[in-house]
């Protein structure tokens, strides 16, 4: 007989899936880092049962939901075991409701051992606020500056691939930071933020020190947790520099230009701050979008924008900053690894 399960009884166990019976749109929002899902109801029939539920009744809403999904069960039981494989199912919905229910009921009846979330993602939701809020950062973080094209998400990969305890940020956000950041990306809403910041920062839990980027407060459509702010405020500073020719290169790099909407989306993007530019550059920054000359344009934004703005943020910092040549990547990693070593753990 399946049974209830609180999260914290079940995170970070071995042998389980979370299974994630909301609709494609729910999980999408937001859902438990790791969860397959398989919808008890798509988006079209979620929509429906709810339209009945408010303009007929709840005992209609139900009788519609129900033949909706009886023919449905044999895909998703199947579905569920090839997710499965091998370990036990933990169910979910949004509340611990119907959803989780019915399909536990199910699984239970054909001898499948399974287990449901207690309070469904509401709870899970809960849980995750109050971890952050209350969350104590041991580690000293190790915050890599450096101007727009200096290659600092590149190299968190590249130290992240070495095994170092690398928090993306911008990764998590599903955004590059920027008045471009989203082109390319899918940002993320604050609820999904958290969950993928907080199942990090415990899968680090006991690190020395934690690496990530220099950051604003605010990325994309996300807010970083003031505990996160402070530490990145307080951490051991690391500036990156490149030739501008290099800085050219890797901002075009991180998007896909050949993308047949790339062009209206940077179009779209330099509408929003094309104020913010003097109008002579202004002027030269339609022209090359104009006439597809993407160097041209990233060139005179990194120069008229985006350095300014990294200058004047760069005075909340205080204390030293250990400069490197970001040229050749692999090098400047090496002695990334190297000040980390000296500072922080020859002691």
């Amino acid at each position: 007989m399946s049974r209830d399960v609180k999260y914290e009884d079940i995170e970070r166990r071995q042998g389980i899936t979370l299974i994630d019976v909301r609709s494609e749109g729910e999980y999408q929002e937001s859902h438990i880092p790791g969860a397959v899902n398989i919808p008890l109801l798509n988006n079209e029939e979620r929509a429906r049962v709810g339209t009945v539920y408010k303009q007929v009744g709840q005992g209609q809403a139900k009788e519609l939901g129900l033949q909706i999904v009886s023919s449905k069960l044999p895909d998703l039981v199947k579905q569920i075991q090839q997710a499965a494989v091998d370990t036990q199912p933990v169910v979910y919905c949004w509340r611990g409701g119907m959803r989780s229910k019915s399909v536990a009921t199910v699984l239970d009846l054909l001898g499948i051992p399974a287990l449901r979330l207690e309070g469904g993602y509401r709870a899970y939701r809960e849980t995750v606020t109050e971890r952050l809020a209350h969350f104590q950062l041991s580690a000293r973080c190790v915050v890599i500056h450096g101007m727009t094209g200096t290659g600092k998400t590149e190299l968190l990969k590249r130290l992240a691939d070495d095994g170092e305890p690398v928090v993306d940020l911008e990764g998590m956000a599903g955004h590059k930071g920027s008045a471009f950041g989203s082109i390319g990306e899918h940002p993320r809403n604050q609820r999904m933020f958290d969950s993928l910041l907080l199942d990090r920062l415990e899968e680090l839990k006991g690190a020395p020190y934690l690496i990530i980027e220099a950051e604003s407060k605010r990325i994309g459509r996300v807010n970083m947790p003031d505990f996160l702010v402070e530490a990145k405020e307080a951490g051991l500073h690391i500036l990156l520099e490149a030739p501008l020719s290099v800085r050219v290169e890797r901002t075009l790099d991180q998007y896909v230009v050949d993308d047949p909407d790339f062009h209206e989306k940077v179009t779209h993007a330099l509408q929003s701050i094309e104020k913010k530019l003097p109008p002579d550059d202004r002027k030269f920054a339609w022209q090359y979008i104009e006439e597809y000359r993407y160097d041209q344009l990233a060139e005179i934004l990194l120069v008229k924008y985006y350095d300014p703005r990294y200058a004047h943020s760069m005075q909340q910092y205080h204390g030293p900053f250990q400069r490197i040549d970001a040229t050749d990547l692999e090098i400047c990693k090496e002695e990334v690894k190297q000040i980390i070593h000296n500072q922080l753990i020859t002691v």
